[in-house]
C-alpha cells in the first residue's frame, strides 16, 4: 500500500487536472457514523498499535518514552468521483492510505520522541475547500468533532499527565489549529505542550493568543509551520502565504538560506534517507526547495507545489528537532 513519495506528488497533479468535482448536497442522513474512541478499531495508531513499518522508526521499548504524539493526518480522500463529504471510520482503502501513506511518512519522524496516537476521523473530501460554502463547511466540522473528541478521549485514558507533542499536516493543520485553541491556547494544558508542528497551512504569528513561533532549535512550549514549494514558483495567489509562519525546518532558527551540507535527511518511501539533497530559501511565506537529489528527481522537475514533501522533505531534520525539544522539555520540567 505504501505509495513512492513520487507518485504521491504525481497523484496530486493528476487529480489537480481532472474535470470539476462530481457531487451532491450535504444532507445529514448521509454523514458516516461517528467514532467511538474507546473502541481501538477507532484508533489507526496506538502505542499497542504500531504497524510494521511506523516500529521500524521508533524505539525498541515504546514504554520508555516519556512524551505523546498526537498526530493528525492531511486529506487522503481526493478522487473528484467519489460523492461523499465525509470518510467513514470503516473505510478500508482510507484506512490503508491513514497508517501506510500518511503516518509512516509524516508521523515516523516523531517516534523517538514520544507514544504515538492517531485517532481515524472523519475526514472531510478534498472538494470541501473549493465547495466551502456548499457543504465544506459542514464536512469540516465533522471532521474537527471527531478530533476534538479523540482528543478528549486519549487527556481522560491515556496522556496520564505526560507532555505533549501535536503533529500534522495540511487538512490536519486545520484540525490541530482549533484544537490548541481549545485545549492549549491560554489554558494550563499548555505548561504540557513541548511543541506543535504545524506544517501545510498558512499559520498566522497572530494565530494564537499565548501560543508563539519557535525561533530556536531548543525552544519548546509554542509552535513550527511552513509550506514547501520547488524554488522560484508561486501559487496562484502570489499573496497566500503573505505573513505566514515559515520556519526553517532544517536550521530551526531565522536563518533564511541553507546550503546542500546542512540538511539531514530525506525520507523516501522504500526507506532511504536522503541526506545533502535539497537547499531551501525562506521567501513570502514559503520554503523554496531547490529539487531533492534522489533517484526519481527527474518526475519532481515537473511539479512546483511540494506540499506533499512537507515532511518527507525535512524527515531527519524533524525526527533530530523533535528529539531535541523532548530532552529540553524534560529538563526543564
Amino acid at each position: 500500500m505504501k505509495f513512492k513519495i513520487v507518485t504521491l506528488f504525481l497523484l496530486v497533479f493528476l487529480v489537480a487536472c481532472k474535470s470539476s468535482y462530481q457531487t451532491v448536497n450535504f444532507e445529514k442522513q448521509n454523514i458516516p457514523t461517528a467514532p467511538n474512541y474507546a473502541d481501538e478499531s477507532s484508533w489507526a495508531v496506538l502505542p499497542t498499535k504500531y504497524s510494521e513499518g511506523l516500529k521500524k522508526y521508533s524505539v525498541a521499548d515504546i514504554d520508555n518514552l516519556k512524551a505523546d504524539v498526537f498526530y493528525v493526518y492531511p486529506t487522503l480522500m481526493m478522487d473528484k468521483k467519489d460523492l461523499r463529504w465525509n470518510a467513514p471510520i470503516d473505510d478500508t482503502v482510507q484506512n490503508n492510505s491513514i497508517v501506510y501513506t500518511a503516518v509512516e511518512n509524516q508521523a515516523s519522524p516523531f517516534a523517538t520522541s514520544g507514544k504515538i496516537y492517531v485517532p481515524i476521523y472523519r475526514q472531510a473530501h478534498i472538494k470541501s475547500y473549493d465547495l466551502y460554502a456548499k457543504g465544506g463547511k459542514e464536512a469540516f466540522e465533522i471532521a474537527y468533532a471527531d478530533v476534538k473528541k479523540a482528543f478528549e478521549y486519549y487527556l481522560k485514558n491515556y496522556n496520564n499527565n505526560r507532555p505533549i507533542i501535536i503533529a500534522s499536516h495540511s487538512q490536519g493543520t486545520n484540525h490541530t489549529t482549533q484544537l490548541l485553541k481549545d485545549f492549549f491556547d491560554e489554558k494550563p494544558l499548555q505548561k504540557r505542550l513541548i511543541a506543535a508542528y504545524i506544517v501545510g497551512m498558512g499559520i498566522k504569528p497572530n494565530e494564537f493568543k499565548a501560543l508563539k513561533p519557535m525561533t530556536k532549535p531548543n525552544e519548546t512550549g509554542g509552535f513550527v509551520s511552513w509550506n514547501t514549494r520547488k524554488k522560484g514558483t508561486y501559487p496562484k495567489n502570489k499573496t497566500v502565504y503573505n505573513g505566514a509562519v515559515t520556519t526553517n525546518p532544517i536550521t530551526w532558527d531565522t536563518s533564511k538560506a541553507t546550503t546542500l551540507e546542512q540538511h539531514k535527511g530525506f525520507l523516501y518511501s522504500s526507506g532511504k534517507m536522503y541526506s545533502k539533497a535539497l537547499k531551501i530559501v525562506i521567501t513570502d511565506g514559503m520554503v523554496w526547495s531547490t529539487n531533492p537529489k534522489f533517484p526519481m528527481r527527474f518526475f519532481m522537475s515537473f511539479m512546483k507545489n511540494y506540499h506533499v514533501g512537507d515532511i518527507n522533505l525535512f524527515w531527519q531534520d524533524i525526527k533530530e528537532n523533535a528529539e531535541l525539544r523532548t530532552k529540553t522539555w524534560l529538563k526543564n520540567h
